[in-house]
């Protein structure tokens, strides 16, 4: 990784991330990010589909990282085999336009994850957005992870760095 945005090995890393979940819209999703002994942070919780719900995330506080240039994100992980979202959000809006790419950690293993930019599509309250504008990475003020898709039950998502090369 060129640029480590998030060290999670820093306990005090998973504070400045809060929850986002499907309950600003009503429904009962809960979700958490939170700094594990072993020395990684922790994306867990449980989706729901009831009242109309069925997703989970947590988004960093905004930051100015001056990443003009990057081409691609790199994340450490290891997962429960659920499928998940990397967002890259280019204001501090609390709903607003975010740049989406999928991933699947399998098994119990760490695994270093390689995100190309142009591989994340636009998208607004879950849709994709085919008319915006490319991801500028210059313009990136926060990062986040989602996990959706009518992925009910209990998940549970390991993560060591996130950076940006």
């Amino acid at each position: 990784m060129s640029r480590v945005l998030f060290d999670f090995t820093d306990p005090t890393a998973a504070s400045a991330w809060r929850a986002i979940d499907d309950r600003v819209m009503g429904g009962v999703s809960r979700s958490t990010l939170r700094h594990d002994s072993s020395g990684h942070a922790v994306f867990e919780g449980t989706v729901s589909l009831e009242r109309n719900g069925g997703f989970a995330s947590v988004r960093s506080s905004p930051g100015d990282w001056g990443l003009a240039g990057a081409g691609a994100c790199h994340m450490e992980v290891r997962g429960d085999a659920k499928r998940f979202k990397l967002s890259l959000l280019t204001d501090d809006g609390f709903d607003s336009l975010n740049y989406q790419a999928g991933f699947a950690p399998a098994g119990s293993d760490w695994q270093t994850l390689h995100l190309p930019l142009a591989d994340f599509r636009a998208s607004f309250r879950g849709r994709e957005v085919g008319n915006a504008p490319a991801l500028d990475p210059a313009r990136i003020r926060q990062v986040g992870l989602m996990i959706a898709a009518r992925q009910t039950g209990p998940f549970e998502l390991h993560i060591r760095r996130i950076g940006l090369a």
